[in-house]
């Protein structure tokens, strides 16, 4: 194996631990919306330390996720099975090509979502719980752009067999 399928395993295999935690913790959220709802105000402000807790580190693992998909593994994904790639946007473009990522305006949508709860902090309550359900209920799509590009990993490169 060359030293860039090398690393692209190895950062695939950090990339896991980051997703096992995520889906983890979506696990518990998914619970916790069973006893009550979350989204509202008011509920919000009475949930316990350990389930505020639960919903920090999903945001951090749901952050780290998207960041070590578009950081770490796309571009070298494309280099490895020899499409290349040059700067982020074009990346992003041809992660959207090879059906990586469903598109590129839901890509950037998590992202500024996800920046708005990690960076910014939404002025008010209402809209950080707005945004905490969008990244709540984009589980699905994060865990989509995570296994479409393992699997074109697998396909593209046999780093992985």
């Amino acid at each position: 194996m060359d030293d860039k399928k090398l690393i692209l395993k190895k950062r695939f295999d950090k990339l896991k631990k980051h997703y096992d935690a995520l889906k983890a913790y979506r696990d518990l959220i998914d619970e916790l919306i069973m006893r009550v709802d979350i989204y509202l105000p008011d509920n919000f402000k009475q949930l316990k330390v350990q389930d505020q807790a639960i919903l920090d580190a999903y945001l951090k693992r749901f952050s780290s996720v998207q960041d070590f998909l578009g950081a770490k593994i796309f571009s070298l994904l494309l280099d490895v099975s020899g499409i290349g790639s040059g700067k982020m946007s074009e990346v992003l473009y041809a992660m959207e090509k090879e059906e990586i990522i469903d598109s590129l305006d839901n890509w950037i949508e998590l992202r500024e979502v996800r920046n708005d709860l990690e960076h910014d902090y939404p002025e008010s309550l209402e809209e950080a719980l707005k945004d905490l359900k969008f990244c709540i209920d984009s589980f699905d799509v994060l865990e989509g752009y995570y296994l479409n590009a393992l699997k074109f990993a697998k396909r593209h490169t046999h780093a992985f067999s």
